[in-house]
């Protein structure tokens, strides 16, 4: 197919991120100072001085904001995306679209209630997201995101013919979705109770109780200390829930799978469906009694989570019953059915290995996915078409040698491995030349 021409290529000029940006950013960097400063420095300066110092840090972080701003823009020349920032420092960054595999468009409390959105591009073989653009008008942001995909050639979608200015295709219609599922938010709210952080929170409250008792009187550092240590033990439950709220999955017109979710930031991705290298099926063992399940993607592109960012993008199904997930795992993996899934455990003397929880091993080989299995207290079904798989190896530790035993693991770019854990030695290498032979045939389709 020959590849996609912008019409405004070479004429576009400079363009700024949104006057609001400053703020934003700014807004961000106080609570990390902040949160930085600790109730200690609370009780040390006391309240007047600690807010003196904190109003002047942030007059600080915005004038730097406000400059860092007007020395920030970015302007699409033919198939790459150019981004200059810095005053005294310059960066001219020259992102060639051709590497495109995902934009992704953010929305935190802050741009929710001013109007704006953030761009995040992921890039083949980057290490972090590549150039984030905080922040946008949401129109601005989507049909900028648009136009780079369709440049990249990662949608059918021509670029808009007045595209030369971002806000030039802000009235063009957004196609409708085709919904697929939408979590149900009291489901989400019960899951997230139904965690081992949550489920022992009554016991750290009970021993919290039980210390100020026989202590007679605490501190308010103590106070705030125990509380701030309560509140992150249950950190990454409220996380999910925040994270995952209202979550909605729906297929676009060119077939790609479009994830709306979150409350205090919302997230909006488009994943084409070549970009899922591994399908998941996790059954957490408190929610066994509820018949809940949870799925998850692992997609090729997105780099690992940097620090303070949750920006996993491994979800397709947060909650819900096997049924629900037989219809999702058939809208991604087209001709797999969860139901028609059979595995066979390793051999009786892997139990050497495995003493317990040898049964809930096992591996599998259908038409279209490498099937395994694993894990006692949560269960864990992995699904790896083979189209997607990079490499296939067998792996010998010193007691599997000795017990005749190997691991198989199918690699993937997404990150995730196809693992099928101790299988005999014969066994595994007929696993690896299948699998190989398999993947071969499926890429050539």
């Amino acid at each position: 197919m020959p590849p996609v021409q912008d019409p405004g290529a070479g004429l576009e000029k400079r363009q700024r991120l949104h006057p609001l940006s400053p703020l934003l950013s700014g807004a961000k960097s106080i609570v990390v100072i902040v949160a930085a400063l600790s109730w200690q420095t609370l009780s040390q300066l006391g309240p007047t001085h600690f807010a003196m110092v904190v109003a002047a840090l942030a007059v600080g972080v915005v004038i730097f904001s406000v400059i860092g701003w007007w020395n920030t823009g970015y302007q699409v020349i033919g198939r790459e995306l150019r981004i200059a920032e810095g005053l005294i420092w310059r960066r001219n960054r020259a992102i060639p679209l051709d590497r495109l595999q995902a934009v992704e468009l953010r929305r935190p409390l802050l741009a929710q209630i001013t109007g704006l959105a953030e761009l995040r591009l992921e890039v083949v073989g980057g290490g972090k997201t590549e150039a984030p653009l905080a922040y946008l008008t949401v129109r601005e942001a989507a049909v900028l995101r648009e136009r780079l995909l369709a440049l990249s050639g990662r949608t059918t979608s021509a670029p808009a013919a007045s595209s030369t200015h971002p806000a030039a295709g802000a009235a063009a219609m957004t196609p409708a979705e085709a919904p697929l599922y939408r979590v149900k938010n009291t489901d989400l709210l019960v899951s997230q109770l139904l965690t081992p952080q949550a489920f022992f929170l009554p016991i750290g409250i009970a021993w919290v109780v039980t210390q100020f008792v026989m202590e007679g009187s605490w501190t308010f550092i103590g106070i705030a200390s125990t509380m701030t240590a309560m509140a992150g033990v249950l950190l990454q439950p409220i996380r999910r829930v925040l994270g995952d709220w209202d979550f909605r999955l729906s297929r676009d017109h060119d077939r790609r799978l479009v994830l709306h979710y979150g409350l205090t930031e919302t997230r909006n991705q488009v994943v084409p469906p070549y970009r899922v290298q591994t399908v998941r099926i996790v059954w957490p063992f408190l929610w066994r009694k509820a018949r809940w399940l949870n799925l998850r993607l692992d997609i090729a592109g997105y780099s690992g989570p940097e620090p303070g960012d949750d920006k996993s993008s491994d979800r397709l199904m947060p909650v819900g019953d096997i049924a629900t997930a037989r219809t999702l795992v058939g809208e991604v993996l087209p001709g797999v059915d969860l139901a028609t899934l059979a595995t066979s455990p390793p051999p009786a003397r892997a139990r050497w290995l495995h003493p317990v929880a040898l049964r809930y091993y096992g591996a599998g080989l259908t038409p279209d996915v490498f099937v395994t299995r694993q894990g006692r207290i949560t269960r864990e079904v992995s699904l790896v078409p083979y189209a997607r798989m990079q490499s296939v190896r067998v792996v010998q530790g010193p007691l599997q040698r000795m017990l005749g035993l190997g691991t198989v693991y199918a690699d993937t770019a997404g990150g995730r491995s196809g693992v099928a854990h101790d299988r005999d030695l014969n066994e595994a290498y007929a696993i690896a030349e299948q699998l190989a032979l398999r993947a071969r045939a499926a890429r050539s389709r």
